[in-house]
């Protein structure tokens, strides 16, 4: 699944998981399917269970756990650190991969729930935005898929309000005669201009 997905398994997810299989390589060992087949629905009925009670603000801290604040105005928590296991270089590894190599220059870096490290840099280092130089951007608009591995996606073109001989006509203009050469192509929702990738490092 990639530590991607495991990163947003909360504690009591990996704990169904890991029952479930246990409970399920147990009935081959010893006594049947029916009592693996009980287990498996009291672990999934206890999952579900939690996964509602998670719901209720008041039980979050509980079931899913709370953030915890590793660094603050650019200093380190280490009770914090020792309660929450996590250790300073882990820690200071996750900084840098957001793009901080000193702690000084950071005012919180939390510790979320789903073990990922949120962090806020101070003030004067945070990113300039053209909100903050008074500039306007104008909506860029989003962009529809098309096309995706040579297979026309004809829901969203109707979300654009355009039909498959329209998307043909456009994808002739711009030079390309088949299908199965087009490896992703959207369409802006503003003005419906069409882009094609083929996948090979050559969009057009």
């Amino acid at each position: 699944m990639g530590k991607t997905a495991l990163a947003q398994f909360t504690p009591h997810d990996l704990t169904a998981i890991f029952f479930i299989v246990t409970i399920a390589m147990k009935s081959i060992e010893v006594k049947g399917m029916s009592y693996s087949f009980i287990g498996i629905l009291v672990i999934i009925t206890v999952h579900i269970t939690l996964s509602k009670l998670s719901l209720y603000n008041r039980l979050n801290r509980f079931v899913i756990g709370e953030p915890t604040i590793m660094i603050k105005h650019g200093k380190l928590i280490k009770p914090n650190l020792t309660k929450s296991r996590f250790s300073l270089a882990e820690l200071l590894s996750s900084i840098r991969s957001k793009g901080y190599a000193d702690i000084s220059d950071i005012q919180y870096a939390i510790l979320e729930p789903n073990g990922d490290i949120s962090v806020m840099p101070k003030e004067e280092l945070m990113p300039v935005t053209p909100e903050m130089l008074g500039y306007e951007r104008q909506y860029q608009g989003l962009p529809i898929a098309v096309v995706i591995e040579g297979e026309i996606q004809h829901k969203n073109l109707k979300l654009i309000h355009k039909d498959k001989q329209w998307l043909l006509n456009q994808i002739k203009s711009a030079g390309f005669t088949k299908l199965n050469t087009i490896f992703y192509a959207y369409v802006r929702d503003t003005d419906y201009s069409l882009v094609i990738d083929t996948g090979k490092g050559n969009g057009i």
